[in-house]
């Protein structure tokens, strides 16, 4: 009696390991693509977060633009820095005299979080991944396709190819607007940097021209 017991809490214990590993591996496989991509750059961590600061800058040939952000996204209030100018306000309540500051934000904080866009908005098509060589560098990579809806949003339609790499990393994009067949931007995704939690790409450069969008400024709060 004694050893059939024994055997019987062997076996419980053995088939509760074996559900905790099924449970996990299950878990594992509901991740898609999106998600994966994501989570590589830090989204679990994003729920945390109660105050992003960053500064937006293109350096186009010799000439310089710059604007500056601080966003609390626990309630969505947003603050732009440009030039002389300070406009705050709530994107719950985006009214005419705010609508050019959060199409700029939206365009802004896209650059800086496009990995977390991706599982974000509501509505988009993702293509099923496939290996492409990228469009800058010409190395096998893999690839997904992004298409929003053609209605709601600043930008209805436009799409977006991204190519990452086995760990999941953004290496380059195109945008394609309108989802026009050809190109209508290619960049890459360089220079990551961890801040607290959150793997940021710092710098995208165009081929072959003397054009580089990058952030400064990065800080992130919990």
């Amino acid at each position: 009696m004694k050893n059939i017991l024994i055997l019987i809490v062997l076996t419980s214990f053995v088939l509760s390991c074996k559900q905790k590993e099924d449970t996990k591996k299950v878990a594992e496989k509901e991740w898609s693509t999106a998600e994966k991509i994501a989570n590589a750059h830090g989204f679990e961590n994003w729920k945390d977060v109660s105050e992003l600061h960053f500064t937006f800058n293109v350096e186009r040939d010799t000439a310089h633009f710059e604007r500056s952000w601080i966003w609390k996204p626990k309630t969505d209030d947003v603050m732009m820095i440009s030039g002389k100018d300070t406009i705050a306000y709530n994107r719950k309540t985006v009214d005419s005299i705010t609508l050019n500051a959060d199409k700029s934000f939206i365009n802004d904080k896209y650059w800086l979080l496009a990995p977390f866009q991706l599982v974000w908005d509501k509505g988009i098509q993702i293509s099923e991944a496939s290996k492409e060589a990228a469009p800058i560098s010409n190395k096998e990579m893999n690839k997904i396709s992004v298409t929003y809806p053609s209605y709601g949003g600043y930008t209805p339609g436009d799409a977006y190819d991204f190519y990452y790499d086995d760990n999941y990393m953004i290496s380059e994009w195109i945008y394609r607007k309108g989802n026009s067949t050809e190109p209508s931007m290619m960049t890459t995704w360089e220079d990551y940097e961890d801040f607290n939690g959150i793997t940021i790409g710092k710098a995208h450069n165009k081929p072959d021209a003397n054009w580089k969008l990058h952030f400064t400024n990065i800080k992130v709060i919990k």
